[in-house]
């Protein structure tokens, strides 16, 4: 299979899974969000032979269906076979009531996953920092800062590129506090 074509699936799967939801505070589908997450992973991937393409892009797609859909592992798993549903899955926040805690328990389980799927966590929070809706307070802004600068430390090496563009995205997000 291509590229393109489990761009294509991933991101028909994705729609579904998401059908219903929006972007916080914006009035666009969710999907948007997973789109742009690839769109970053693409741009980042460049002449790289080293990058496995074709299971980063399903799971930059994927990678919030089992946490923000009705999507099971085993749904996932029999759509995309194991490498990728195990890889959405270490993408997937546990739950665990300390957020640092689970913050750094993904970030655990993302780096034994390999450099693709780091690829995956710095283009979401690449995405994630962009002007916040009006309704978001202080304390959950500097929040995200603070998410977004321990997510570039410990992800920096998946790749250069992006944590580029992450380090501007922290940096011009602090116009919002």
């Amino acid at each position: 299979m291509t590229v393109q074509d489990t761009y294509r699936e991933a991101v028909d799967f994705a729609a579904r899974a998401h059908a219903g939801q929006t972007v916080p505070g914006r009035p666009c589908s969710y999907i948007v969000h997973a789109s742009n997450v690839a769109m970053e992973m693409l741009l980042a991937f460049g002449g790289d032979a080293g990058i496995d393409k074709e299971p980063a892009i399903a799971c930059a797609l994927l990678h919030d269906v089992l946490e923000d859909s009705a999507v099971t592992y085993g749904e996932l798993r029999d759509a995309f076979g194991e490498r990728v549903a195990a890889r959405v899955r270490a993408l997937t926040k546990d739950g665990s009531p300390g957020k640092k805690e689970a913050m750094e328990d993904s970030i655990r389980g993302i780096l034994v996953q390999g450099p693709e799927i780091g690829l995956v966590k710095l283009a979401d929070r690449i995405t994630i920092l962009r002007e916040p809706p009006a309704h978001r307070d202080r304390a959950k802004k500097e929040s995200y800062l603070e998410e977004a600068r321990h997510i570039h430390e410990r992800l920096q090496q998946c790749s250069d590129c992006l944590a580029r563009r992450l380090s501007q995205k922290i940096e011009s997000y602090r116009q919002h506090l």
